[in-house]
């Protein structure tokens, strides 16, 4: 007799027990079931909105990064060299340091919740160069989430999050929000 195997769905804080189990500083990946519709979203929209997107909430981490750690200038600074290089004004090299100075800032810092919000800043700004790198940020900003509550603290702040995701790249897309920026060359090419 052959017994089929069955795949079922792990619960996505079933994933997130067994990373921190683990000990992985990243709690969940690209593959995680509970960004699957988001990912699915990100890739149903054009490089221009999804970029909007991505600094939308870049803006918002380095803020409250700047507020834990006013003193450190590398979110902020790549922050600003990203859009600047998003519209022509800065080649990528110069954007790519100040992208690679921000997780180097994480390196520094002991606060894992903020470890994985410098993190999820680089994430974002990567989108730029490569639409894939955009889900980089909520898997990180989630993981400071989860860092920041407990896991049995987490739930609600956790899936108010996750909805933001989809809610304001689906109002980005909507309203052709992109349109409102001036981009470089190589994004209307």
């Amino acid at each position: 007799m052959i017994i089929a195997s069955i795949k079922i769905p792990m619960d996505r804080f079933d994933e997130i027990k067994l990373n921190i189990k683990k000990k992985r500083m990243i709690l969940l990946s690209k593959s995680s079931e509970c960004l699957l519709p988001l990912q699915e979203e990100i890739s149903s929209c054009d490089k221009k909105t999804v970029v909007v997107w991505a600094f939308s909430f870049a803006e918002e981490a380095v803020d409250l990064l700047s507020l834990r750690y006013p003193r450190e200038e590398a979110p902020r600074e790549a922050l600003i060299l990203t859009k600047l290089w998003a519209q022509g004004k800065v080649k990528m090299p110069e954007a790519k340091r100040a992208i690679l100075a921000c997780h180097g800032l994480a390196k520094r810092l002991t606060s894992s919740e903020d470890i994985a919000l410098c993190h999820a800043v680089g994430q974002a700004l990567g989108a730029v160069h490569a639409k894939g790198h955009a889900i980089g940020f909520p898997i990180y900003e989630l993981t400071s989430i989860v860092r920041k509550y407990g896991i049995d603290n987490c739930i609600e702040a956790f899936d108010k999050r996750l909805a933001e995701y989809t809610q304001r790249l689906q109002a980005f897309a909507a309203s052709r929000k992109a349109d409102e920026y001036e981009w470089a060359k190589f994004f209307t090419d």
